[in-house]
């Protein structure tokens, strides 16, 4: 294609056009979440109907600082998803801060959401860990699956359905709604920020579950981190997925995408003053994490996966 005379070059006509929908997009993206936070606050002071139901799974997550005072809209997403769980749990780190939930929080625990404190069952800080560990040592014989979520998301109404659905079908698998691909160089991992995002649902060792978008994992996930215990603690205290990953590769746990693309659902406006992603990936950390768990061995076996994708 010949650009018209004095206009600019093609490529680069298209590349603005792209910035263009991609703005478009992420401004679309913050509206219908504010819309559904102000929905979601009106249904929180006025709702009455439980927050669980039939699905046999249990969610679980954990907040803490600023977020206590948001993290009830993420609940009421959930709650108000077209299937529920049969437990929702909400871990604070202590006591004292199970007394000082506001209001919000209160409202959900009438309807039957748990709000627990994770020092009543081992630490008092397992960072963000404890969206999980403190379930897991907290039931005597697994048997059911345990659904992850962050604090700050608005999930979806089929978001949970999706989780369930793909539990049913692969029972032994975790499923996720964001895959990343661990990539290789050579005889170490490469770095975190260059993986790749899965683009399909097929079950490979490289396949690395994001807690960020609502993870499921199966009864033998849970058993296998019981074992491990709190071994987290020493090698990746502030990368809860980093150390999941680790558990279900060394378990012989597969990992797949719930579907053909990954999803990342909107942020709760207002509730990022608290991340772990600026250091995390900002700093490099993640890389850290992974360089001191991950044995050589264990980068062989991802290394055989990462190879087979690329020829696929």
């Amino acid at each position: 294609m010949t650009p018209a005379p004095g206009g600019p070059p093609v490529s680069a006509s298209v590349s603005v056009l792209r910035r263009a929908v991609r703005r478009a997009r992420k401004l679309g993206k913050r509206v219908r979440a504010a819309c559904a936070v102000a929905c979601l606050r009106v249904r929180n002071l006025l709702a009455r109907g439980p927050v669980t139901g039939a699905a046999g799974v249990v969610v679980s997550l954990t907040t803490h600082g600023d977020r206590i005072r948001t993290v009830s809209i993420g609940i009421e997403s959930i709650a108000r998803g077209t299937v529920r769980p049969q437990r929702l749990v909400l871990w604070l780190d202590s006591p004292e801060d199970v007394a000082a939930c506001p209001a919000s929080l209160r409202r959900l625990e009438r309807r039957g959401l748990e709000i627990l404190a994770a020092s009543d069952y081992g630490t008092a800080n397992y960072g963000p860990h404890t969206k999980y560990y403190p379930y897991v040592t907290s039931v005597p014989r697994h048997t059911v699956p345990l659904v992850t979520a962050d604090d700050d998301i608005v999930y979806p109404p089929k978001w949970l359905a999706q989780l369930v659905d793909a539990a049913e079908r692969h029972p032994g698998s975790v499923s996720a709604h964001w895959v990343s691909i661990m990539g290789v160089e050579g005889d170490q991992i490469a770095g975190y920020g260059t993986w790749r995002r899965a683009r399909d649902t097929a079950e490979r060792p490289a396949n690395f579950a994001t807690g960020v978008s609502g993870v499921i994992y199966p009864p033998a996930m849970l058993e296998e981190l019981r074992l491990r215990a709190d071994g987290f603690l020493d090698s990746c205290r502030r990368a809860d997925d980093i150390w999941l990953k680790w558990v279900a590769l060394r378990a012989g746990i597969p990992v797949r995408q719930v579907g053909p693309v990954p999803r990342h659902f909107p942020i709760i406006p207002g509730s990022q003053g608290q991340t772990l992603m600026s250091t995390n990936v900002g700093e490099n950390q993640n890389d850290h994490c992974i360089r001191g768990l991950f044995s050589a061995e264990d980068v062989a076996a991802l290394g055989a996966s990462a190879a087979s994708h690329q020829l696929n």
